[in-house]
């Protein structure tokens, strides 16, 4: 930021709205769900702080609230870290993601020590 930018702290809420919108078979990376609070909010950007603890926070809290029927209101293993990096700190760590991501489509592969969405530039959702 420079001299004279604005940033938004969003809301917990906000974070889970916007991961909610993102349809099977598409992903979106934590710097959309960034710009897009951004340009809610009439500002130069979001806290990328806030926004990841809020992502991981909606994250945990729908796996928590599936309860007996499972069903699981937040897709969360759509939202990716920059560069389609799948988040191993969300609930069921990298291998669940990977899983999940393969059954809408996607192509998963190792790089290093992360796992990438190879694909995802091609099937970003846009907000």
């Amino acid at each position: 930021l420079k001299p004279g930018d604005t940033l938004v702290i969003p809301a917990p809420r906000e974070v889970d709205e916007l991961m909610r919108m993102v349809p099977p078979g598409l992903v979106v990376t934590i710097n959309e769900i960034r710009d897009a609070l951004a340009r809610r909010h009439g500002t130069t950007a979001a806290c990328p702080i806030t926004t990841g603890i809020f992502a991981r926070i909606a994250a945990e809290a729908t796996v928590e609230a599936a309860g007996e029927d499972g069903e699981i209101r937040n897709p969360y293993w759509r939202t990716l870290k920059a560069g389609g990096v799948i988040n191993e700190k969300y609930p069921g760590g990298v291998e669940l993601q990977r899983e999940l991501l393969e059954k809408e489509g996607h192509k998963v592969e190792r790089r290093g020590k992360k796992y990438v969405v190879v694909d995802y530039r091609e099937r970003l959702f846009t907000f």
